[in-house]
This record gives C-alpha cells, sequence and structure tokens, in this order.
C-alpha cells in the first residue's frame, strides 16, 4: 500500500507551543512546510494530505490532547486505510539525550501517555514510532515541568537541527522503509 499516516503528538493551545512535549507538532509543521502541504481541523486532529514521490502521506496533529492521542490516530488510521506498518508517531523522549532520535517498529510506551493511549486504543505496541530525544536534565520530582517547558536559549539551535532532520528520516521512512530509516539515523548525534 501507498499510504501512510504520519502522526506528530503534542497539546493544542498556544500555552503548549514550544514546549519540549509538543515537538511532534513541531515536526509535522515542519514536514508540512517543506512539501507544501497545509493543516486544517479535521475530525480529532489538524490534517495535512501530500504525495511523495507517488505515495500518499496524511500528516495529523491530534486535537484530543496527548492522553488521548490515540482515539484520533485510531479514526484516522480507519478513515483513511492505513496499514500498522505505514503509520509513524513522533513524541518526546526523556529517556534520550537531547542529541538522538530512535526510529522502532515497535516496543513499549515507556510511561509517555500518548503512547500509552495509542498502545491501548489500538491493542498492540506494533506500530513504528519515531522518539526525538529531549533529555532529561531537571531536578527529581520536576518531569512534568520540564516535558511542558518550553527549550532553553541554548537548546534552540540543536532542536532546530534536528527537527530538519526528523523531517528526513520521515522521508526516508515513506520511501526506503523502516530498516533504512533506522540503520541511517538512530546512530546518528546530533550538535551543531
Amino acid at each position: 500500500m501507498n499510504k501512510f499516516l504520519i502522526v506528530g503528538l503534542g497539546n493544542i493551545g498556544t500555552e503548549y507551543a514550544g514546549t519540549r512535549h509538543n515537538v511532534g507538532f513541531d515536526v509535522a509543521d515542519a514536514f508540512a512546510d517543506k512539501h507544501g502541504a497545509f493543516f486544517v481541523q479535521e475530525r480529532l486532529a489538524s490534517v495535512a494530505k501530500l504525495r511523495l514521490k507517488g505515495k500518499q502521506v496524511v500528516l495529523a496533529k491530534p486535537s484530543t490532547y496527548m492522553n488521548l492521542s490515540g482515539k484520533a490516530v485510531k479514526y484516522w488510521i480507519d478513515k483513511e486505510d492505513i496499514a500498522l506498518e505505514n503509520i509513524l508517531i513522533i513524541v518526546d523522549e526523556v529517556a534520550l539525550p537531547l542529541n538522538k532520535i530512535r526510529v522502532r517498529p515497535g516496543g513499549s510506551a515507556a510511561g509517555h501517555n500518548g503512547l500509552k493511549s495509542i498502545e491501548e486504543i489500538l491493542e498492540t505496541t506494533e506500530y513504528p514510532r519515531l522518539r526525538f530525544g529531549i533529555g532529561n536534565t531537571y531536578p527529581k520530582g520536576m518531569q512534568v515541568e520540564y516535558v511542558l517547558g518550553k527549550w532553553t536559549s541554548s537548546e534552540l539551535s540543536v532542536v532546530k537541527f534536528k527537527v530538519a532532520k526528523t523531517v528526513e528520516v520521515i522521508e526516508t521512512f515513506i520511501l526506503a522503509g523502516i530498516d533504512t530509516a533506522m540503520n541511517q539515523f538512530n546512530n546518528l548525534v546530533f550538535s551543531l
């Protein structure tokens, strides 16, 4: 099948814009910008549709808030009739340093509420995901404040570079498959 669903996770609302937890939205926006696509608010998500070398791509930013992301993902998988191996979920990941990303064909939610919701509703952990490392430089007990906090000025240049590279990862996933994406990008260390 030549149809793909790329979902960037985040929270709607201006208070969440530019936060670490919303990097999935930022990546989806960057992908849409690069390919001249525009988001339109539809059921349970803002959605943009485009073609990439003959492949149909549906980009979605759920409007359900992070903890209910599974509802939007399931709706758009069903509506667009997309195979599980052709979806890619983009999330922030505190267990990875800021200079890393990790593409996987499946695995645990690792405490991420967006992935937990998707796992519960899809009733599987076997769907591709791209974890965007945000680091874990926060004091004990301050994880929520950290992930919902804005990037520091010293982080922003690496984040912008990494968002642009993550767009390349998505293109590779769509055009060459998950194994190629993992081989090309999982061992990279992003620095300026």
